[in-house]
């Protein structure tokens, strides 16, 4: 049987057709896919020690407030010179002369204990026990205010042992050409005390009694702060 040309289209396109429909009437279906749970992993357990609570800095409130707080943040501003943080030594120069007013702080333990010392002549020209000016100026016989580095202990022909001062800030950065130390003076002992009701003047050293400065010297070294405000 022969078939016409023409119907061999037709009927061709009748079957694209017919495909592409069943095609459209046949949606794609997809296998559901089970979730896949993640690996169990135990986390290693850390234990920490409980830290011990620092004991509190002058439990009995020696320090004034303000002298202390300044003298914390010098310990952070002069950091590189003031190595050593285990002790530092305040002067409140607001107190009068005759009272307890050089403080030897304890960083660690907490505790302070008190010491007297001098104030300069040039800053009390009247004597009167209270330090009222201060000055970074040679000659003046002033005491200066701010922050000093212990440079360590030395021996000097008119003041004997000693400790050596660095001046930190624009307000006693001269210490070393004023020779501003510390060291043991009459005028500062218990007896002139007794008989004064005052100590005597420097020429702006932190005198400090002959029996207190020993152990003082020892104590202070190189590296530490000393501090000073009114």
């Amino acid at each position: 049987m022969r078939l016409s040309r023409r119907g061999l289209i037709l009927g061709g396109s009748a079957m694209l057709a017919g495909c592409a429909s069943a095609s459209a009437r046949a949606p794609m279906t997809t296998a559901a896919v089970a979730p896949v749970a993640p690996p169990s992993v135990d986390l290693p357990t850390i234990q920490t020690a409980d830290l011990p609570t620092p004991p509190p800095l002058d439990p009995r409130g020696h320090v004034r407030k303000e002298l202390m707080e300044r003298a914390m943040a010098a310990l952070d501003v002069h950091h590189q010179r003031l190595p050593l943080r285990d002790r530092m030594y305040l002067v409140d120069f607001k107190k009068y002369s005759g009272e307890e007013r050089l403080y030897e702080v304890d960083l660690i333990g907490g505790e302070v204990k008190v010491l007297r010392t001098c104030h300069g002549r040039g800053s009390d020209p009247s004597h009167t026990g209270y330090a009222q000016r201060f000055s970074n100026v040679r000659d003046s016989n002033m005491s200066s205010v701010g922050a000093y580095a212990t440079a360590g202990a030395n021996w000097g022909a008119q003041q004997g042992p000693n400790v050596l001062l660095d001046g930190l800030e624009y307000s006693n950065d001269k210490a070393r050409e004023r020779a501003i130390i510390v060291h043991g003076a009459d005028y500062a002992d218990p007896a002139f005390l007794a008989r004064e009701g005052k100590l005597g003047r420097s020429y702006g050293c932190f005198s400090v009694a002959h029996t207190d400065l020993p152990g003082l010297r020892e104590r202070m070294g190189e590296g530490r702060l000393l501090f000073a405000w009114a």
